[in-house]
């Protein structure tokens, strides 16, 4: 399932996905929320300290995010509506300004060096695989 099929408003089965690269053929993450909600998008992962191994968080409806209030460092892809990797923003740091990609729809947000661990890249294609 492309991201575009996760935003709020429409109906899903689960609210847990695998995250999937189908261009590298790899686990982009094993466990990922959906912030759809105005609210859950706005929060994102303020004040975590930490995401667990192969934990991740879709920010729908975006094509921009701040790491404002942020205690962690994150990897985010920019994804446009059929999951293309437009931008990949490795080791965000907390506090820092806010970044965007022209054309996204959806923002993945990643602990550091996941983007890495699994070889994505702008132009590669993810998918929501749900659990």
């Amino acid at each position: 399932m492309s991201p575009a099929g996760l935003g709020a408003g429409t109906a899903r089965s689960s609210s847990r996905y695998r995250v999937l690269n189908l261009t590298r053929v790899t686990t982009v993450a094993l466990r990922c929320r959906v912030a759809g909600s105005f609210v859950a998008r706005g929060i994102g992962l303020m004040g975590r300290s930490r995401l667990a191994d192969g934990e991740a968080l879709l920010i729908t409806r975006t094509s921009m995010i701040t790491m404002v209030g942020m205690r962690m460092p994150i990897d985010a892809l920019f994804l446009d509506r059929e999951g293309r990797v437009l931008k990949v923003a490795a080791g965000l740091r907390p506090w820092s300004l806010a970044t965007g990609a022209r054309g996204a729809a959806d923002v993945l947000e990643l602990a550091a060096g996941a983007a890495a661990a699994s070889r994505t890249q702008g132009g590669d294609v993810v998918v929501f695989e749900a659990l």
